[in-house]
């Protein structure tokens, strides 16, 4: 669009970003397992929906970019001296005594061909997240990726979008669908009133084989007209009523702020540390088996500096595929291992049929107990454990009285270290040289930066490309096939002389014993790392032959970020590192640069990539930029028409790609 004088430059933005601050405090469970203490809750469908999508809104900034009333996520993670509460204590031979190092790792190959690749394409990208639903929308960084595969169709969601492909080909079978009308509610954002709806955040997806279902799940923060938090927020399932996702769904709405009210339970969230608030649900994800799908999510104060523990929906699979006028949720509240709160109890997927049958069913996950101490309680930020948890007795999922057991406990594992930051190869960064520029002409005077700011608020013109975020150590996807429970996460590596980011992947062997408690050991186990470059945000799957693909994102000294993936089978052999994608350009979205988000700067990255089968072939998903532009391609037109799009290839303030990719078997 053509941006005129009499619209308000400084926060044609507002200076916040997509989702929420998380500043995660501690409060240490009574119990060493979780109970489901709320008891199973009847929740009522919240209607029906179906993929309707609009055409794309217009290009240029429109006031307000970012959401107002929220804070940055960081998902728990704060920096230096933010956190003011006591650090928990050490416990022998749980966590580290003093920080371990980094492990030091040989670099893989890179492959020279792609003969596995069946089709590749470029997913969701920014672009399609910020115009969806015709403009009303916010722009958002990281993108966080759902995929799911089966009955012919590609489900695929990201950050706040929706779309459906063919699995022959990847071919769109839909438009784009903004993720605030699928799941009935108002838009993002009202561009003609300016009334703020509720935030969506984290979807998820997975395809149920057995009752050829499939399911999209996010975590949804209600939202007064300014954008301002209410306290409310849901877990919300969209199921298809049939095998094809482009017919009707049914929507449930899972209240989960679990202060007390809207038959949630009382948990204890503050707003402040003392006063008490609503809780929040972060980071959703979800698993099946035989018998239910289950929800994870981290939970912290939605306000205040808290941070809870792990929890678990539950729900039965085939009460789900019914789509009735109202289902059971059955929670597990409060997930503890050896002491330490769950962080990121990924549940696993699986292919169909393969299924634990012990204790009556069984939903295995994984989970990590490095982080910064905030969460886990371990502020060394390294660790050689990993978390097995077990959800038992899932069959009575299927009754009118659900009984759920948990289990968990910790076994010895190889190191893994929260890595650092991610270098990238340099190039042209076009937002970052427009907030260094001051002469280029514009409407409001010298300087592509007053395309962003008022003159009082000019920024320092020091602007430099980024060091994209690699996350932590948490647990990443989790799969379990033909007995064996497989998982990976991102960890610090030494390879040849410098720190990066790597990948750690652990197989384990999990079982239930005569007691009922969850007993295994990690078989194999292995680290990925590329000299020279970072590798990012894992996902991991199998076919049940023991045919695996792990996923990631390359990026580094030689290699703008880029979609890479290796083979691994069952025996634990890896191959070499291919590119389903390489990177065109730097990362230059809005948290990249100080003017924006403060200093130091955080580039988001994808909080999670995406693996999944659909029988015998692997589909993935990460993130890459799949586009560059030079700042005059950027900024065009001194009366700023088509600013920022670079002929149609991003956003003024983000460039960030998915890419979605089919291997064979």
């Amino acid at each position: 669009m053509k941006f005129t004088s009499h619209m308000t430059r400084r926060k044609a933005l507002g200076l916040v970003t997509a989702s929420l601050i998380i500043s995660a405090g501690l409060i240490t469970p009574t119990t060493s397992l979780g109970a489901p203490a709320g008891g199973t809750r009847s929740i009522p469908s919240g209607g029906t929906t179906s993929i309707q999508t609009r055409p794309f809104g217009v290009d240029g900034l429109q006031q307000p970019e970012l959401r107002p009333g929220g804070r940055e996520e960081d998902e728990g993670d704060g920096e230096a001296g933010e956190f003011t509460r006591p650090r928990p204590g050490f416990k022998n031979g749980k966590f580290p005594k003093k920080p371990l190092d980094a492990p030091v790792v040989a670099s893989s190959a890179v492959a020279g061909s792609n003969a596995d690749v069946q089709a590749s394409v470029n997913g969701l990208t920014h672009r399609d997240q910020r115009l969806a639903n015709g403009g009303n929308q916010f722009s958002l960084e990281p993108p966080d990726q759902a995929l799911c595969v089966g009955n012919g169709f590609v489900v695929e969601a990201v950050n706040s979008v929706l779309r459906v492909r063919s699995s022959a080909n990847a071919a769109t079978l839909s438009g784009v669908q903004d993720l605030n009308t699928f799941f009935g509610y108002p838009p993002a954002i009202n561009r003609t009133t300016g009334v703020v709806g509720p935030q969506v955040i984290d979807p998820v997806c997975l395809y149920d084989p057995d009752h050829q279902r499939f399911m999209v799940v996010l975590t949804t923060l209600g939202s007064l007209p300014n954008g301002d938090f209410t306290g409310k927020n849901t877990i919300d399932l969209a199921v298809s009523n049939t095998g094809n996702p482009l017919g009707t769904w049914t929507i449930y709405h899972v209240p989960a702020q679990n202060d007390g009210t809207d038959g949630t339970p009382d948990h204890g969230c503050t707003v402040d540390g003392v006063v008490h608030g609503p809780c929040f649900q972060d980071y959703p994800h979800i698993g099946q088996d035989a018998n239910g799908v289950y929800v994870t999510s981290n939970e912290y104060d939605l306000f205040g500096p808290g941070f809870n523990a792990a929890q678990v929906f539950a729900f039965s699979k085939a009460q789900l595929a019914g789509h009735p006028a109202s289902i059971n949720m059955t929670p597990i509240e409060n997930l503890a291992v050896d002491g330490s709160p769950g962080f990121t109890v990924w549940p696993a997927n699986s292919p169909a049929g393969e299924y634990s049958s012990e204790r009556n069913g069984t939903e295995y996950a994984l989970s990590t107990i490095a982080g910064d101490g905030s969460e886990t309680g371990n502020p060394t930020g390294t660790a050689r454990r990993l978390g097995i948890w077990a959800i038992t007795n899932t069959a009575s999922l299927n009754t009118a009285a659900p009984a759920l057991g948990i289990t968990s406990r910790l076994t010895n594992s190889q190191t893994y270290v929260v890595p650092p930051a991610s270098d990238q190869k340099p190039g042209d960064i076009p937002l970052g040289e427009c907030l260094n520029d001051t002469t280029m002409p514009t409407p409001f005077g010298p300087g592509c930066w007053q395309a962003f700011f008022l003159p009082a608020d000019e920024p320092a013109h020091d602007e430099v490309e980024s060091t994209p975020d690699s996350l932590d150590s948490r647990m990443q996807q989790t799969w379990y096939v033909n007995g064996t429970l497989w998982g990976s996460s991102g960890t610090a590596v030494r390879v040849n002389g410098e720190l990066k980011a790597g990948i750690a992947w652990f197989a384990v062997s999990p079982k239930i014993n005569g007691a009922g408690k969850i007993q295994g050991r990690v078989t194999k186990q292995g680290y990925i790392a590329l000299a020279n470059n970072n590798l990012t945000m894992p996902a991991i799957a199998f076919t049940p032959a023991g045919k695996g693909a792990i996923a990631f994102s390359v990026l580094g000294e030689t290699h703008f970020p880029s979609a890479g993936y290796v083979r691994i089978d069952e025996r634990g052999s890896v191959g070499p590192i291919h590119l389903a994608a390489a990177g065109l350009g730097p990362a230059d979205g809005f948290t990249s640069y100080k003017a924006f988000v403060g200093d130091p700067p955080r580039t988001r990255w994808g909080d999670y990539g995406a693996a999944v089968t659909d029988g015998g072939n692997i589909w993935l998903a990460s993130e890459y930029i799949g586009q560059t532009c030079t700042l005059a391609e950027y900024f065009p037109s001194p009366n700023l028409a088509n600013f920022g799009s670079c002929g149609g290839t991003r956003t003024s303030l983000g460039n960030w790609y998915t890419r979605i990719t089919k291997l064979s078997q």
